[in-house]
């Protein structure tokens, strides 16, 4: 079920800020879906999903391989009848401010702060759909 994203239910929100282990989607360069277990943070207002990992890892190098425009990716959090996914377009940014303010939200979301990494990037996704019954 598609939802209106400037007028996302209370009950959906909400959602997104529960303690959940969602799952981020990108594809590989042979167009085959890579699909693993990420901590998520979403800002409603900027409509932006934040996602704090290595620098090395698959996901970002999947995202890099996009090119400058960036990948299309989704996150998918279910809890038994629940279900949210969040579409839109990743990009891998890198200054510390933003990453910081990534390790914050994910910190208050998670309840952990998570210890400090020079390798911490953070994938910012510039959500363009969601779906789910929440």
């Amino acid at each position: 079920m598609a939802h209106d994203l400037s007028a996302l239910s209370p009950e959906y929100l909400a959602f997104w800020g529960e303690y959940q282990m969602p799952t981020l989607t990108t594809l590989r360069a042979n167009g085959t879906p890579h699909v693993v277990p990420v901590g998520v943070t979403y800002d409603a207002g900027q409509r932006i999903a934040r996602i704090i990992t290595r620098k090395d890892s698959t996901k970002v190098k999947n995202i890099l391989a996009a090119g400058p425009d960036g990948a299309r990716v989704a996150v998918c959090q279910v809890d038994r009848g629940r279900w949210a996914t969040l579409e839109g377009v990743a990009r891998v940014r890198t200054d510390a401010e933003t990453v910081a303010d990534a390790v914050r939200r994910y910190a208050e979301r998670y309840g952990r702060t998570p210890e400090p990494n020079p390798d911490r990037v953070m994938i910012e996704i510039a959500v363009t759909k969601a779906l789910g019954r929440a």
